[in-house]
């Protein structure tokens, strides 16, 4: 089963990324959950000469968990520790200047706390966090198997199983999150809006006083429709952003394999 054989049809090809590679990834058991927002509340928080990019009249916010495994400085083998840990992020949706498509990160929750010193120094907004990952198999990574053509694809059903992600930030009156999900892995989402929502090849964000763009490409994620199991938000309300009811799209993907290029700053004159 390959949830990815139709998506591939609208799927935009990634453009080509900038020499040098400096990070190799794999981002597993991806849980995507959407809901609408009204344009204007997204663009105050677009960075200098970025506005959101909408798709059905609306702008939309992402809540995304997924386990970070093997990330590695260029082409080298993942790091030991620091490489792999688990993440749930806010984001938002964006075009530069030059129609480049993006995400903007309200903000990332991570388990390992030299990663998000790093990453925040550079101006990325980490946080660290407890971060508890539902497994999705019954027999673990076993499970998946990798393919050289689309990067992960599934060994076997995961059938009724729940996975999902449990967050809470440190300090008694922190944000937390809890949410989890029952793929359903007989209807691949290959619509628009799935593509729309997935298919982003770079960041855009505020480095050192200055807006920047960090491409990465990867393989169409194999995606997957998926139900709601278990919902309990405070992340979103927290990045600044309110929403209500139940997500509108809710999507799983057994993974991919990413690789990062070199940023480029963002032209914001006129």
């Amino acid at each position: 089963m390959k949830a990815n054989s139709n998506a591939a049809e609208i799927w935009p090809r990634p453009p080509g990324l900038p020499s040098p590679v400096f990070s190799d990834q794999r981002w597993l058991d991806a849980i995507f959950l959407h809901w609408r927002i009204q344009e204007s509340v997204a663009a105050g928080f677009m960075p200098a000469g970025v506005r959101p990019d909408v798709f059905d009249g609306s702008s939309w916010v992402g809540l995304i968990g997924f386990r970070m495994e093997q990330a590695g400085l260029g082409h080298g083998p993942g790091i030991p520790y620091l490489g792999s840990f688990n993440e749930v992020n806010v984001r938002l949706y964006s075009r530069g200047p030059d129609g480049t498509r993006g995400v903007v990160f309200l903000s990332l929750d991570a388990n390992r706390l030299p990663v998000v010193l790093a990453t925040r120094a550079a101006g990325i907004p980490y946080v660290w966090s407890r971060i508890r990952h539902w497994p999705p198999f019954p027999g673990g990574d076993g499970d998946l198997q990798q393919s050289d053509s689309s990067g992960l694809t599934l060994a076997r059903s995961l059938g009724d199983f729940p996975l999902g992600y449990s967050v809470r930030r440190f300090g008694r009156t922190a944000a937390s999150s809890t949410f989890a999900v029952v793929p359903r892995l007989d209807t691949a989402a290959a619509d628009p809006l799935s593509v729309f929502l997935t298919a982003r090849f770079g960041m855009h964000g505020h480095f050192f006083g200055r807006t920047a763009y960090i491409p990465n490409t990867h393989n169409p994620w194999p995606l997957f429709a998926a139900d709601v199991h278990q919902f309990s938000d405070g992340l979103v309300g927290a990045a600044g952003i309110s929403v209500s009811g139940p997500p509108e799209s809710v999507l799983y993907s057994p993974g991919v394999r990413t690789r990062f290029g070199r940023p480029r700053l963002v032209n914001t004159a006129g």
